[in-house]
């Protein structure tokens, strides 16, 4: 059978759900997955990302191009964590056939410490399902790089049996630079998982990775296994991706994750900040969200510890509409890049309440100006509610059935600052 059609049985049966933004060379495998196409790159992760938090499998297919619009809540997934696996298909097009540029997606693997796999004819069975299970051993998205080589070639092999495992968000207790240090611990365990892959094979003489030829081949091209140190002759499709990084060692050990008992205080939002009412009504009703940049990610932290995750600037929306189904959002978080995704939500009617805290300003960066989003939203219907009015919060604050837009109105207090609690 074709690379395409192989690829498209593995993916489709070792996931519970796809999504796809058309492109060369991946359109025929989003659609022989039957993919859901999604309005661009970056949301179709984030609805992954939320599959992952409910303990689904999710698979995100793309075009190389594609890649830059997911790089933010990619980023941001390796230091938070995931559940189900969530596998990043990227087509590559080293030849510029059928784009603007021939960008290398490997290089990606290297950005956010992700694990990369290459398959070969020989591996595109073994090859998607070992992408999903690295995803959830070491708790981050896996990138699976094909190229039209592949797609178009004759492979062998025959569908191989799901592993599920559960990987694990970021220890709550873990301060963002602990998050950060744990994450890179994992990282340096997968340097021996790629070294004893059976994916790879090791016969001497000249190396391919992917579809390249060699006698040796590479599968898993990062981390890079130490044995291709070995070999002085490395084919490659695209960019000398295995060849620079051969020589590459893990990270060193970081030390003992931060806590915030270990630094002796936690963050939260300002003691006069005029959103507690709706925070303490969010937890009263013991609502689980999702919670954006900006101040909505204090809400990971005592008292209130109401967030479940945070995929950075703008994920809550799709993230949450595939998970807690409750999405907390600043005003410049919205426009700056969570609008696409609440179009998404509200075409296909998913069940999604959307809270915005209309605040006026960018107040975790310095309190910048930021435009009104409501004239932006209109299509949208917001339910505009003053963050003082306790009696309409409560009327408007539920679960939702439906896609649901809260736009909570105040002003940040002048000269207040962000609390600072002792553990």
């Amino acid at each position: 059978m074709k690379g395409t059609e192989a690829l498209a049985a593995a993916i489709s049966s070792g996931t519970d759900r796809q999504y796809t933004v058309p492109g060369y060379p991946i359109t025929e495998l989003g659609a022989l997955t039957g993919a859901e196409l999604v309005i661009n790159e970056k949301t179709a992760l984030e609805y992954a990302l939320g599959d992952s938090l409910a303990g689904r499998r999710a698979a995100v297919i793309v075009k190389h191009v594609g890649m830059n619009a997911c790089a933010d809540p990619l980023v941001q997934a390796t230091v938070q964590g995931i559940r189900g696996g969530v596998l990043l298909v990227a087509g590559d097009d080293p030849e510029s056939k059928g784009s603007q540029t021939a960008q290398d997606s490997r290089y990606y693997g290297e950005l956010a410490e992700l694990p990369v796999i290459e398959p070969d004819e020989n591996t595109c069975f073994t090859g998607v399902e070992a992408a999903l299970t690295a995803s959830e051993t070491f708790s981050r998205v896996a990138l699976l790089r094909l190229t039209p080589h592949l797609l178009d070639a004759e492979v062998d092999g025959e569908p191989v049996p799901r592993n599920n495992k559960s990987g694990r968000i970021a220890d709550p207790a873990l301060t963002m630079h602990g998050r950060a240090t744990a994450a890179n611990e994992i990282y340096r365990a997968m340097f021996a998982w790629s070294d004893v892959s059976p994916l790879n094979r090791w016969k001497g003489g000249t190396l391919g990775a992917g579809s390249a030829p060699g006698d040796s081949r590479i599968v898993t091209v990062n981390p890079v296994s130490s044995r291709a140190r070995e070999i002085s002759e490395i084919h490659e499709i695209g960019r000398p991706f295995v060849r620079d990084h051969r020589t590459v060692a893990a990270p060193g050990p970081q030390g003992k994750p931060e806590s915030r008992n270990d630094r002796g205080f936690s963050r939260t939002f300002c003691i006069t900040c005029p959103y507690l009412p709706l925070l303490r009504l969010l937890k009263e009703r013991g609502m689980q969200v999702i919670c954006d940049a900006g101040c909505s990610v204090f809400s990971l932290n005592p008292p209130y510890e109401l967030g479940l995750a945070s995929y950075g600037m703008g994920a809550s929306i799709a993230v949450a509409a595939r998970s807690t189904h409750v999405a907390l959002i600043g005003d410049y978080a919205l426009l700056h890049s969570g609008i696409n995704a609440l179009i998404d939500v509200y075409e296909k009617r998913r069940p999604l309440l959307c809270i915005v805290m209309k605040n006026h300003c960018a107040a975790m960066t310095g309190g910048q100006t930021v435009s009104d989003p409501v004239p932006y939203i209109r299509w949208a219907d917001p339910v505009v509610c003053p963050a003082g009015d306790e009696h309409r919060l409560r009327e408007v604050i539920r679960a939702p059935d439906a896609p649901m837009t809260v736009v909570v109105e105040a002003d940040c207090p002048k000269g207040a600052h962000h609390e600072t609690v002792e553990c």
